[in-house]
């Protein structure tokens, strides 16, 4: 997969709020409300990161990194956007976000039933590392996976 073009990659600010919320809402069965995306822009050992292309949102992850280990709260690209490498991009810059940090695990959670996110997170380099059973709505399971940053 080619890196896209044109993508810059920069802190969340309110403004990209609406945006992200759409996508949040296209993304998930029970998507972030806004006050989640307020919560991590304003706490201290949260890295929120949006993905802008010609002045639109295209995709955004929210990083959270406290002592050694760090977490990918949540991350979405648009759909129309899917597969061209904005994923890759934002999930590269959470690793260099969270080894600047110091962190020495970056860690995260992902539906069972979402094949294409594993595949990604596994082409980063992460691994499975427990089940959370049914822990999406009381339905899906949780896979957890982490990467070693050492």
């Amino acid at each position: 997969m080619s890196i896209p073009s044109g993508i810059v990659i920069r802190p969340m600010a309110p403004a990209d709020l609406d945006a992200i919320l759409n996508i949040e809402q296209a993304s998930f069965s029970v998507p972030w409300q806004r006050e989640h995306f307020e919560h991590e822009m304003a706490a201290p050992h949260s890295f929120p990161f949006v993905a802008e292309s010609s002045g639109s949102i295209v995709g955004y992850v929210c990083l959270m990194s406290l002592f050694e280990e760090a977490q990918i709260l949540d991350i979405a690209v648009a759909p129309q956007q899917r597969g061209k490498g904005i994923a890759q991009l934002l999930m590269d810059h959470a690793v260099a976000v969270a080894r600047e940090k110091k962190a020495e695990v970056l860690a995260l959670e992902v539906r069972s039933t979402n094949s294409s996110a594993i595949t990604l997170y596994e082409r980063c380099g992460f691994v499975r590392t427990g089940v959370r059973e049914k822990y999406y709505e009381g339905r899906d399971d949780a896979v957890l996976m982490e990467k070693c940053l050492r």
